[in-house]
C-alpha cells in the first residue's frame, strides 16, 4: 500500500482523499446521529447533554462548512504525498503490527497536542474571528466536526506533517489518523453523554467536556484526553454551563404554563 500511495499522480491522490474525508464524514456522523438520536435513547443508554434547540438552519450551514473542509484536507492529502515525493519523509513498508500499534498510540497523543496547541490559538484575540464559525454551533451535532473556517481546517489539517519528518512511519499508522480523529470528534459533538456513571475526568467523558467548551467558548480546549488543560490549567469545572441550562429550563418551564 505504502508503495501505491507514492505511485499515485497528484490529482489521483486529491481525487483519493477527496472520497475518503467525505466518506467517513457521511459515515461516522449518520452513524453517530442515528446512535444518539434513535437507538440509544430507545434502550435507555445515556442521555443528552444540552436541552436547548438547534439554531435556525443549522444543519445546513454545518454541511456547507464541512463541505469546505473535506475539499481542503482532501486535496491537502498533496502535501504528505509531496514530501514523500520530494524525499523529505519515507514510508515503512514493512513495519510490524507490534510497531504500528505503538505508531497509532503515539498519533494520539500527538494528535491531542496538535489538536491544543492550534485550538488554544484559535481562542486567542488575532485568530478568534477564524474559530467562530465553528462556535455557531452551541448545541453540537455530529455534523459540526468539519464545520470550521478555511482557515482553521488547514490549522488542524496538517496534523500528521510534522511527525512524517522525524519518523518513518507505516502507511495505515498514518492512515489511522483521520479515522480515530474524525471518530473521536464525532462523540466529542454528539451532544450526549454516552457513560453518564462515569467521572468528569474520565477518558469516556469526552463528550461531557467539549459540550461545555461549546456552552462555555473557554475552557477544555483539548481533544479526546485531559492532560494539556490539566497541564496549563484550561479545564473547565464540570458544573459550568448549569447557569445557561438552568436559565432554559426556566423560561421552557414559564413558558409552559403561559
Amino acid at each position: 500500500m505504502a508503495q501505491a500511495f507514492v505511485a499515485l499522480s497528484a490529482w489521483q491522490v486529491m481525487l483519493a482523499g477527496l472520497l475518503f474525508f467525505g466518506g467517513i464524514y457521511l459515515l461516522f456522523g449518520a452513524a453517530t446521529w442515528l446512535l444518539t438520536q434513535r437507538i440509544l435513547p430507545a434502550l435507555g443508554i445515556g442521555r443528552p447533554l444540552d436541552p436547548r434547540p438547534l439554531a435556525p438552519g443549522q444543519l445546513r450551514r454545518e454541511f456547507t462548512q464541512s463541505g469546505v473542509s473535506i475539499l481542503l484536507f482532501g486535496t491537502g492529502m498533496i502535501f504528505p504525498w509531496g514530501l514523500l515525493q520530494l524525499g523529505w519523509a519515507h514510508l515503512d513498508p514493512d513495519a510490524s503490527w507490534q510497531k504500528i500499534t505503538l505508531e497509532i498510540l503515539a498519533l494520539v497523543a500527538w494528535n491531542d497536542v496538535h489538536f491544543w496547541i492550534n485550538h488554544r490559538l484559535l481562542h486567542t484575540r488575532l485568530l478568534r474571528r477564524f474559530h467562530l464559525p465553528h462556535h455557531r454551533s452551541v448545541v453540537t451535532t455530529p455534523f459540526s466536526t468539519y464545520s470550521f473556517h478555511p482557515i482553521e481546517a488547514l490549522m488542524l489539517g496538517n496534523v500528521i506533517m510534522p511527525p512524517m519528518v522525524v519518523h518513518d512511519f507505516s502507511f495505515w499508522s498514518l492512515a489511522s489518523v483521520p479515522l480515530f480523529s474524525l471518530f473521536f470528534n464525532c462523540i466529542g459533538h454528539a451532544n450526549y453523554d454516552f457513560f453518564p456513571n462515569v467521572s468528569y475526568s474520565h477518558w469516556f467523558a469526552a463528550s461531557r467536556r467539549h459540550h461545555l467548551h461549546h456552552a462555555c467558548y473557554n475552557g477544555n480546549f483539548g481533544f479526546q484526553f485531559t492532560f494539556m488543560d490539566r497541564l496549563f490549567r484550561t479545564r473547565l469545572k464540570a458544573e459550568a454551563a448549569t447557569p445557561q441550562l438552568e436559565a432554559f429550563r426556566q423560561r421552557e418551564s414559564l413558558g409552559g404554563r403561559a
